[in-house]
């Protein structure tokens, strides 16, 4: 678990260079925030070191000027998008991000609901959030965009949307995921501004891709992984090869759009600042990269958790053939097999030997420790118990809960409670451990090892529940699963 990434460098030179994007236009500038705020789980998974709040944190010292648009595609609305690290829809995320922003006292001044097209849910979400007292604007389907630039360009396109009212210079405009039509807002502010008398500039703040690392180096491939679902490609930018003689790596919508930003500039100011989508970015965590095998190793390690992830979501019924055969693919270019997860390796090892699902963890130190499924614990319960047992120093014969303990609790589960399995889970698991910890010293040891599983590989031979799911979320594990459901003997015997 090497640390591969400068967070205080990054804070640094990163805040330094907003400033200076900043002072380069008037009254306004419209900063597309590409990725997370905060949260950034998966910055922090293929860069170890990056800090999941690290933006925020910079963006903390210029918060008084700074006002926050949430953008939310109102087809992301219609088919109830989940944010996959989170396990909520997008227009639920919405609602958090703006607590979570206001609570860091961070101003959210407005919503805009993008792609619309008449949809009824997408009304209906923006009487509620009018009744909640958030103002929200439609930014509507433009026929041909991003290609017509003649349409979009003009009243019947930007003009057409609602014009959203701001009040401070720095503009960030977020999401919360990727194909929100964050950069169609900023342009169309862009060109509503321009009406209103007013001089806007555009920047964007956007992680990933790396415009300065390769093409193919694994952290590059993760985003392409992370975004497969939207088919997202990174290219070679040929805009800035052309204009530089330099390579610089980007991705096809913000090429593809380029164009339509070119045609922007140059009707509403004269030119563009821009001869490049990569000059349009602010991003420097390319220059805070300390150890780069490390963040090899890590990104490789993503991959092969985004393949899992939409197995995973196939497995339980979504129609995501595409995203499976992309993930496949880029698992396939950059030589990868599952086997790289030593974890994965280790779970189906145990598997094999005990004939029941299995899992492993591999701890910070490299430590792998496995467990099985019991008659009393599930499997990834029975791994909490083993991996908080070894990093306490306790020996393994010894038993934490005591088999008295967990009879009561599974009779509670299955004869008054219904459930058909009276394995614990691991939630289950840690309560029964907490309320041993008044009496029994090793468990007290046990638990004060939880902080110690954040950044931990977990493997399961089998798809987990919601509850240990989120569990490991919550330790801070990051887990994949085999695209197998647990066998009906197994659920309840």
């Amino acid at each position: 678990m090497k640390i591969g990434f400068d967070n205080a460098k990054y804070l640094r030179i990163q805040s330094e260079h907003i400033k200076e994007r900043i002072a380069q236009f008037g009254d306004k500038l419209y900063l597309e925030l590409g990725g997370k705020l905060f949260d950034d789980h998966h910055a922090s998974r293929v860069l170890p070191g990056f800090e999941p709040d690290s933006k925020l944190r910079m963006f903390s010292r210029l918060s008084d000027y700074i006002e926050i648009v949430i953008v939310i595609s109102a087809v992301d609305i219609e088919k109830n998008k989940i944010r996959q690290d989170l396990g909520i829809t997008y227009d639920e995320d919405v609602l958090r991000l703006k607590k979570e922003f206001e609570g860091r006292g961070f101003m959210v001044g407005s919503v805009v609901i993008t792609h619309y097209n008449g949809q009824s849910s997408a009304a209906a979400y923006r009487k509620k959030l009018e009744r909640m007292g958030i103002r929200a604007y439609y930014h509507y389907t433009i026929e041909g965009y991003p290609n017509n630039v003649a349409l979009i360009d003009s009243d019947e396109g930007f003009g057409k949307n609602d014009y959203v009212e701001t009040v401070r210079p720095l503009v960030i405009v977020t999401a919360p995921g990727p194909g929100s039509g964050k950069m169609a807002v900023c342009l169309s502010q862009l060109y509503q501004e321009n009406k209103h008398g007013v001089k806007a500039g555009y920047a964007k703040f956007e992680t990933f891709p790396v415009w300065n690392l390769p093409l193919k180096h694994p952290v590059n491939v993760a985003y392409e992984a992370a975004t497969a679902d939207l088919n997202d490609v990174n290219m070679i930018d040929p805009f800035h090869l052309e204009a530089y003689g330099k390579i610089a790596i980007n991705y096809n919508r913000d090429i593809e759009i380029f164009p339509v930003l070119n045609a922007l500039f140059e009707g509403i100011y004269g030119e563009n600042p821009y001869k490049s989508p990569t000059d349009m970015g602010v991003n420097m965590v390319g220059n805070c990269i300390s150890d780069d095998d490390a963040c090899c190793a890590a990104a490789k390690d993503e991959i092969i958790r985004r393949y899992y992830t939409a197995l995973n979501r196939m497995a339980d019924g979504g129609s995501n053939e595409g995203e499976v055969s992309k993930c496949a693919l880029l698992l396939q270019q950059s030589k990868l097999s599952t086997d790289y997860r030593r974890v994965t390796v280790a779970a189906r090892e145990r598997q094999d030997l005990e004939g029941t699902s299995a899992a492993a963890i591999e701890l910070q130190d490299g430590t792998i420790i496995t467990a099985h499924t019991s008659d009393l614990l599930g499997p990834c319960a029975a791994l909490i118990i083993n991996a908080t047992k070894h990093l306490a120093g306790l020996d393994h014969g010894i038993r934490l809960i005591p088999e008295n303990m967990i009879a009561p609790i599974q009779e509670l589960k299955v004869k008054h409670l219904r459930g058909h399995n009276p394995r614990l889970h691991t939630d289950e698991v840690l309560v029964a451990l907490a309320m041993l910890t008044t009496t029994d010293e090793n468990c007290r040891k046990a638990m004060d090892c939880l902080p110690q599983l954040k950044g931990c590989q977990v493997h399961s031979t089998v798809m987990l529940s919601d509850v240990d799911q989120k569990t490991f979320k919550k330790l801070g594990v990051d887990l994949t699963c085999d695209p197998v459901r647990k066998s009906n003997e197994e659920e309840i015997k």
